[in-house]
């Protein structure tokens, strides 16, 4: 997510939230009271509906209630509510599902009530553009943290598919059920698209992670 959030409050000017969205590259801002808390959004189709008017000499008729129609000044007359967001625990698998299913461009993210970041499509989108070095050293500290067992795997990223390895140590309970486990927890890290769980006897002779140096064979 970006963080901290660029937000307005109701009683914001919705000429000045254009502004910002225009000069920022948003496609939309939570709306927020004093207190940080979300009461809405508003969106760039907020602000064009109903301010771009018809040029009437390019019509031949033209309605009364059209002409006498003033746009809201303020944020509150135009913003969407209530709106739709995310908290920072929830899984980013099931923020970007409701990205595409509701058509949304971003999403606020809340913590404890309060809006503390925006989360986006391009977000999502530079997380499958992480460097498979990056993203093997996030899934090895992961893995060594969830097992306790620093220094027994191999890890290796090429093209954001993972192939692990244990190098030392037994699998606990059982070698499936670590396998499963592991994979489960490799797909939690940002970048991972794929995952192999590959087996090795205990006491194998150490050698370089598979896909270090050209990806997973």
């Amino acid at each position: 997510m970006s963080a901290p959030a660029v937000t307005v409050g109701p009683a914001t000017p919705a000429t000045y939230a254009a502004e910002v969205l225009a000069s920022r590259g948003f496609a939309a801002l939570p709306v927020v009271d004093t207190g940080d808390r979300l009461l809405g959004v508003v969106a760039e189709v907020d602000l064009v509906r109903d301010r771009i008017r018809p040029d009437p000499r390019l019509h031949a008729r033209r309605d009364v209630r059209d002409r006498d129609h003033r746009p809201a000044a303020l944020v509150a007359g135009i913003m969407t509510a209530p709106a739709t967001a995310v908290d920072v625990a929830d899984d980013v698998a099931d923020a970007a599902r409701l990205l595409l299913e509701r058509s949304h461009r971003s999403l606020p993210v809340l913590q404890h009530g309060r809006v503390v970041g925006v989360l986006s499509r391009r977000d999502l989108l530079g997380m499958l553009l992480r460097r498979d070095e990056e993203v093997r050293l996030d899934l090895l500290g992961v893995i060594e943290q969830y097992t306790g067992e620093p220094g027994r795997f191999e890890v290796g990223v090429s093209d954001g598919c993972a192939a692990l390895v244990r190098r030392a140590g037994a699998p606990s309970p059982d070698p499936a059920q670590e396998a499963s486990a592991l994979t489960t927890l490799a797909r939690t890290v940002p970048g991972v698209v794929d995952v192999r769980v590959r087996d090795a006897p205990v006491g194998a002779p150490h050698h370089e992670p598979a896909g270090t140096a050209g990806g997973p064979r």
